[in-house]
């Protein structure tokens, strides 16, 4: 054997085999060995006391930019930006530049290129309508005989609700799972904040709770209709968690997720027009965050996700309304994870099954991430700033800037 590490006094954190405990770990090449047959030679020791072991993450979202939008972002940045924070799966959504998920074929090539370059592996999300028009089903099985592991409309709006049915026919059919960003176009028109004190003192057009409420709302009675499986991405509001809830009681086949920087924002931070602040859906009011807070930790929400979207500064740069949204999220997600056990809403091991058996269940990973993965060494206790020094990503672009951050990857063992 080769490359043995011996992790010595190491919690170990497996949501796998429900493992919390602290012990004595060898690896190799990213794999737990037993210790029989080991030439002690060829050990590395790596101290472990106070440190957590955990398995390497899956990401439901995030935009690594490429192809199409390179001065934001490359698979080679961010691959390495994820890879190097414990993130060794990641999940696109189809909206690229030029939109390449509504064609099978090119899926492959872009996998291999992420493997390749950022040395990740990615998994892709296709279009559910032809160009993300809105307009026509898209060739759904032609994607998924490409490989991708569902279909969303991303953020974009359908021409009509019959759009959306058609879709989800088509969808059920393969088995293939439906992803949405929920919002109602018409409700959230131009806005680009949380509908709030904040936003109505500074004039800033907003998108109330009730844009993804509704939508989420409408588009459960599709999925009771259709039987399609369904997962609602990125959610924002308290009552979506309730929607949520009563779908799952009544036996609906849809998951759902949230983005980390919903957990510990709300639209506060809007103050003073901070267009590092803006993204979309909107940070929303502490009230909201308590109830996202909630839902995780009940599993209403099965899973978190980073919503990692990397912007060059100057796509910062102009009137708050008029710049991109996104947040930079790679290299905080560990620490604002931490943050959570800290604050008892999780156990460390329940917060390492929602970035990693969780999130791979939801589209049928389970075995894929198990074969692919390998092991984060933590520090939780690690003090550290966030700043574009430290951030990995192309993107320095997140509110957090100049944040002292508690929690950090100290090795990752792939």
């Amino acid at each position: 054997m080769s490359n043995i590490v011996k992790i010595e006094n190491v919690r170990v954190l497996n949501p796998v085999t429900q493992t919390d405990q602290v012990q004595t770990v060898y690896l190799n090449e990213g794999k737990i060995v037993a210790e029989t047959d080991i030439d002690q030679a060829q050990i590395t020791r790596v101290d472990g006391t106070g440190k957590w072991l955990m398995p390497t993450m899956l990401d439901l979202c995030a935009r690594l930019r490429e192809p199409g939008q390179q001065q934001h972002g490359t698979l080679k940045s961010e691959g390495h930006a994820a890879r190097q924070n414990g993130i060794l799966h990641v999940i696109t959504p189809p909206d690229s530049k030029p939109i390449v998920q509504d064609n099978g074929a090119l899926i492959q090539g872009l996998k291999e290129k992420a493997l390749k370059d950022g040395d990740i592996y990615l998994h892709i999300i296709g279009a559910q309508t032809q160009g993300l028009k809105g307009q026509q089903p898209a060739n759904m099985a032609g994607l998924q005989k490409g490989g991708c592991i569902a279909v969303s409309n991303a953020n974009a709006a359908f021409a009509d609700d019959d759009v959306v049915i058609r879709t989800l026919e088509y969808a059920a059919g393969l088995g293939l799972k439906v992803v949405f960003y929920a919002e109602e176009p018409e409700i959230a028109k131009d806005g680009c904040v949380h509908e709030g004190f904040i936003a109505s003192r500074q004039g800033l057009p907003m998108i109330p709770p009730m844009a993804e409420t509704v939508a989420i709302a409408k588009y459960l009675q599709m999925i009771e209709a259709t039987g399609v499986s369904a997962h609602f991405g990125l959610l924002s509001c308290g009552a979506s968690v309730e929607l949520i809830a009563q779908a799952k009681a009544k036996g609906l086949p849809v998951t759902a997720d949230v983005a980390m920087h919903q957990l510990h924002l709300t639209d506060i931070i809007i103050d003073g027009f901070n267009s590092l602040a803006h993204v979309r859906p909107p940070l929303r009011s502490e009230q909201d965050k308590i109830k996202l807070r909630e839902g995780v930790k009940s599993g209403v929400i099965d899973a978190i996700c980073t919503h990692h979207e990397p912007l060059s500064a100057s796509a910062k740069m102009a009137p708050f309304a008029e710049t991109e949204s996104g947040f930079s999220a790679f290299d905080s997600f560990v620490a604002l994870g931490v943050q959570l056990v800290k604050d008892d809403l999780l156990s460390p091991l329940q917060w390492v099954e929602k970035v990693t058996t969780q999130a791979a269940k939801i589209f049928d990973l389970t075995e894929v991430w198990q074969q692919q993965s390998g092991w984060v060494l933590v520090n939780p206790e690690q003090q550290w700033v966030l700043d574009k020094h430290t951030i990995l990503s192309n993107g320095k672009n997140t509110p957090l800037l100049g944040t002292q951050l508690q929690g950090k990857v100290e090795q990752v063992f792939s």
